[in-house]
């Protein structure tokens, strides 16, 4: 049942919405894109502006293959300094919690969100990435170089049940949840969860099939993949991603968000959670699943209990820009989202070469939108290849992809694991090499910490050909340069504001020095299929 409080939030969402569309129209109305929506939505400090002296910029630290040997939290203790040098100002860690398969899951499949590698369950006490000692280890090191925390969250679903327990429930083809494809029937579903390894730490609550609102798994019928079951007197969640009619339900038991309980015991495990690890925000998984009503409530709660802000990235996969809008506005800028439709342009920027018109990279992204909360990444472990949302974007363009979300004002930028340190594996017998970009990386992340300030002037006046200056401000005076191709290469005349200046290319891919004229504009080129990032030398 929908409450008054959801009804009124809705109606606030679609305020918001709109007047999200009306500055962002203005903007593209104006051709300018910087920060000047934020104050409208974002009650909190913009993420990665607000807890360094420079420009913040993320890692996602791991990929879907990452090793299930155990030692993932301690690598991240001993690359902890080496990170920092390089100019990481947050880490993006996996889930740590176990999951329902035991040391070879990532972690989406959420067993017991108390157990951070401290019970034997699921075949082991470790997770994939080791122990809570050698997490909660791994977090202190970080923070001790000024690196932020931010854990995964898995709030929608549960999977790995204890035993099966037979209910009632209503059978929907799992591509249309708006109408049932028969009437109630018995199932039997793996709902019941008493973490018997545990025994009660940390909190009493066994979850059975009343805390859940709709499975997949029925015993009776073990080879359907294609029906959702509601349970008896539930219904799907409201306030969701309206993909399949109704995308609340996505795998495993599905959290009934409406029950008081299920609430309680989220509120009560994210306090905990804080006061365990004092990580410093959370990455939310698959947001679009979850009414959008919950996080505003369970957001402040915990917000509330540490007394200190928190930055939260939420997950919602689509394209679509309007449903971005839609969700922010839906929760008042409670969290920044990561700038999906981004990711898509520069797949498809990369798969279609010289014929993709760069001027038009930006277009229907957050970046463009709604930068002041938009998390820009270029690919991550969901898009990686052989994922189920696999949307690669070719190696030769992930040097662009990263100079367009690392050297400009707009959104907050996410490196992928995988590729700064490239990634090696099999699955489904196919064999995948990832290239590393570290070497460039690093030269984009010195950039990043060092010149990328100040006033920037576009030059996005040719389809294969762009390019951007910084002037550089107050604190960090120096000014930059970027020119990228996808085809030819070639030169653009750009302004940097220094006068008969030399400059460098930091890649090094062009040798020769650049000379600005008198005026402080200077001819700065690049290779073909390339970038080229032009320093004041020193």
């Amino acid at each position: 049942m929908t409450t008054r409080r959801q009804w009124l939030l809705y109606i606030v969402s679609l305020i918001g919405s709109l007047g999200v569309w009306l500055t962002a129209i203005g903007r593209r109305a104006t051709g300018s894109y910087r920060n000047t929506v934020s104050s409208q939505l974002l009650p909190f400090s913009q993420p990665g502006r607000t807890m360094t002296a420079t420009n913040g910029t993320i890692m996602q630290y791991f990929h879907w293959y990452t090793l299930n040997d155990g030692n993932h939290w301690q690598e991240v203790t001993s690359k902890a300094d080496e990170l920092a040098k390089a100019g990481f100002t947050a880490l993006w860690l996996p889930p740590a919690y176990k999951g329902s398969s035991g040391i070879s899951d990532v972690g989406y499949g959420v067993y017991d969100l108390f157990d951070l590698g401290e019970f034997d369950q699921k075949g082991a006490v470790r997770t994939k990435y080791g122990t809570r000692e050698q997490y909660l280890a791994a977090i202190q090191a970080l923070q001790a170089v000024g690196i932020q925390v931010y854990a995964d969250v898995v709030l929608n679903q549960k999977d790995g049940g204890d035993a099966t327990e037979t209910v009632k429930a209503t059978p929907f083809d799992s591509e249309n949840r708006l109408q049932p494809k028969g009437g109630l029937e018995d199932i039997s579903t793996y709902s019941s969860f008493k973490f018997t390894g545990r025994k009660g730490k940390y909190s009493a609550l066994e979850w059975h099939w009343y805390h859940f609102d709709a499975v997949t798994y029925n015993h009776y019928k073990s080879d359907d993949r294609s029906t959702v079951y509601v349970l008896e007197g539930k219904s799907f969640d409201n306030f969701v991603s309206l993909e399949k009619g109704n995308f609340a339900y996505l795998l495993g038991c599905d959290l009934d968000m409406e029950s008081e309980a299920v609430r309680d015991e989220l509120t009560a495990w994210g306090k905990w959670y804080l006061d365990t690890t004092g990580v410093d925000g959370f990455r939310l998984d698959a947001v679009k699943h979850i009414s959008s009503w919950f996080y505003v409530d369970w957001l402040q709660a915990m917000r509330d209990h540490v007394k200190r802000d928190l930055t939260v990235i939420g997950e919602y996969w689509s394209a679509d820009i309007a449903s971005l809008h839609w969700y922010l506005g839906n929760t008042g800028g409670c969290m920044s989202l990561f700038d999906v439709p981004l990711h898509f342009n520069f797949s498809r920027a990369s798969k279609a070469g010289d014929t993709y018109d760069m001027r038009q990279i930006f277009d229907g992204t957050l970046m463009q939108q709604q930068p002041a909360l938009a998390v820009t990444f270029v690919e991550n472990h969901d898009s990686q290849p052989l994922q189920a949302l696999e949307s690669v974007v070719e190696s030769w363009f992930k040097p662009l992809a990263y100079a367009l979300i690392l050297l400009r004002q707009e959104g907050y930028p996410c490196v992928f694991y995988a590729d700064y340190y490239g990634a090696h594996y099999v699955d489904r017998g196919y064999e995948i090499w990832l290239d590393t970009h570290r070497w460039l990386l690093d030269k984009f992340l010195y950039a990043r910490q060092h010149a990328a300030y100040g006033a920037q002037y576009d030059y996005f006046d040719h389809p294969n050909l762009i390019g951007w200056t910084r002037l550089g401000d107050k604190a960090h005076p120096g000014a930059i340069a970027v020119v990228m191709s996808n085809g030819a290469g070639g030169s653009k005349w750009m302004e940097v504001g220094k006068p008969n200046t030399t400059f460098t290319d930091l890649t090094e891919h062009i040798k020769t020095p650049i000379q600005t004229n008198a005026d402080g504009w200077g001819a700065f080129a690049c290779s073909g299929g390339s970038v080229s990032v032009w320093l004041e030398q020193v």
